[in-house]
């Protein structure tokens, strides 16, 4: 992982960057070489999986998705309140966005011991102006 350093309030602070996109493609290609489904077959099912989520959330459901997390949808109503609860209306709605939950491990003592799609160590890069 990469960082930069920025200023913010007279302080200091490190602030994490990515330098890169990968895409369905290369999901596929990892998913294809860990398991024993082709790198074809996997790219279309990762294809179809935005549109089965989405149908899924539609229907009020959260999907939970194992080694990954959960997936649901939050309906935002900024700026848009009534004075009393007769007046509350979907239409009060001003954004849909999607929210996800890293599936986690609990360890004993009942806090979060791990998050499976968060790496358990990173090497931190400060990223220099020349690499740019």
């Amino acid at each position: 992982m990469f960082y930069k350093k920025q200023k913010q309030g007279g302080k200091w602070y490190p602030r994490s960057l990515t330098v890169g996109v990968s895409n369905t493609e290369d999901v596929a290609e990892r998913l294809s070489r860990i398991s024993t489904v082709s790198k074809g077959d996997t790219y279309a099912v990762l294809l179809g999986l935005g549109e089965v989520l989405s149908d899924m959330m539609e229907t009020g459901n959260s999907v939970k998705l194992e080694g990954l997390g959960t997936f649901y949808l939050v309906g935002k109503a900024n700026g848009q309140g009534v004075d009393t609860p007769e007046e509350v209306s979907p239409k009060q709605f001003t954004k849909l966005t999607v929210a996800f939950i890293p599936e986690y491990q609990r360890a004993q003592n009942h806090r979060v011991s791990r998050k499976t799609i968060v790496p358990d160590r990173v090497d931190w890069t400060e990223m220099k102006d020349s690499l740019k």
